[in-house]
């Protein structure tokens, strides 16, 4: 027994430090997985949870990082009762959270690793019962980590120094992009290929007739049967992009910025855009017009023709202007505003607003 629960000492303690890494990595991402949590206990509770959103992001940043330092604590077995207290609170805080999603069907992705690893909402929930089972292994048999590697002054020491990078690193992260970047749009995928199945799609049918179930790879002739589900046989084939579409007044753009050497400035929201940044922004693209490598520059926006047009001149910017999902731009890049070199399609480099490139940086990677 003593054997087991060391290892289930080490593989709490890991668990929560890699978790809230990874939320490190993007808080961003974290924030916007929170505040879908907030709309969803809006509709069901009351809308008092829409208040949250608005500090999304530091909530992103305080739970990730008490998570990596909940976890330091436990692995140098620093005021063991206390931390083991403290954890049992956030597991049951997290299994309350992905069993809802999943027996309600809310929230499809709790964002429990970022987009490091996905999870179904039930695999979710197992993930959390699993923890909460080497809690009680450790918790019960405390008597086997008696030993302290951390005691006294050198404790706080050590909790300090966990605090202070744990919370270095999200903030490092919220003024720049994510260091690890997990999502489809990442610097160096093809967003066309993505867009198409890597394979081709098999599927099977599953049929019922009097009570029976049957599944047919092909789809039955006999009309006995009928219909209820088609499940793919391939999923992990099928497109990694499905929802990527850019449009303006004159129609569908999608394939022709698909196509060439393009700069693209994506704006967010208009609401919540840095404008102090555009001065930058202008002097860039004029210096890019100057180009041999035939860049063009473009911006993308979620935000409405109205508010978008007044916005534009505001900050000064003369460049066509095209529109997408809020959600697909929030995708494409944690910034707002952020820029994207594309390379008929292949994404070249990403910048944030606070990392604006020079003409001669962007023409390298080209």
């Amino acid at each position: 027994m003593k054997l087991i629960t060391r290892i289930c000492w080490a593989l709490l303690g890991g668990l929560f430090i890699f978790s809230g890494l990874i939320k490190l990595n993007d808080p961003i991402g974290t924030a916007l997985k929170l505040e879908e949590y907030f709309e969803v206990f809006a509709q069901d509770f009351g809308s008092f949870f829409l208040s949250f959103r608005s500090i999304a992001r530091t909530l992103s940043l305080v739970l990730s990082s008490v998570e990596v330092v909940l976890g330091v604590a436990l692995l140098l077995r620093w005021q063991m009762r206390q931390i083991m207290w403290a954890l049992l609170g956030l597991l049951v805080f997290f299994a309350f959270l992905t069993f809802y999603s999943a027996a309600f069907n809310k929230v499809t992705d709790c964002g429990c690793f970022g987009d490091f690893i996905k999870l179904t909402p039930w695999a979710s929930f197992i993930k959390d019962l699993f923890l909460l089972g080497l809690w009680a292994v450790v918790h019960f048999n405390q008597r086997y980590l008696r030993r302290t590697f951390a005691r006294g002054l050198l404790g706080i020491m050590y909790i300090t120094v966990a605090t202070a990078v744990a919370v270095g690193i999200g903030v490092r992260a919220l003024g720049h992009l994510p260091y690890f970047d997990f999502l489809p749009y990442k610097v160096g995928n093809d967003i066309g290929k993505l867009m198409k199945p890597s394979a081709q799609l098999r599927y099977k049918y599953i049929m019922t007739r009097n009570g029976e179930t049957k599944d047919f790879t092909d789809y039955p002739t006999d009309t006995t049967w009928k219909f209820k589900q088609m499940v793919p046989l391939n999923p992990e084939a099928g497109p990694k992009i499905t929802d990527f579409k850019v449009w303006n007044d004159e129609g569908d753009f999608t394939q022709q910025l698909l196509e060439g050497n393009r700069l693209v400035l994506i704006v967010q929201s208009t609401a919540n855009a840095d404008r102090d940044r555009f001065e930058q922004f202008d002097a860039l693209f004029d210096e890019v017009k100057k180009s041999r490598k035939n860049i063009s520059t473009l911006v993308i926006t979620s935000s409405s023709p109205a508010e978008f047009d007044a916005f534009r001149h505001d900050v000064n910017l003369a460049v066509p202007f095209y529109y997408a999902d809020a959600t697909v731009l929030k995708s494409m890049i944690r910034s707002n505003p952020g820029l994207m070199l594309l390379q008929n399609g292949v994404v070249k480099g990403k910048y944030h607003y606070h990392d604006i490139p020079d003409a001669a940086k962007l023409e390298k990677l080209l």
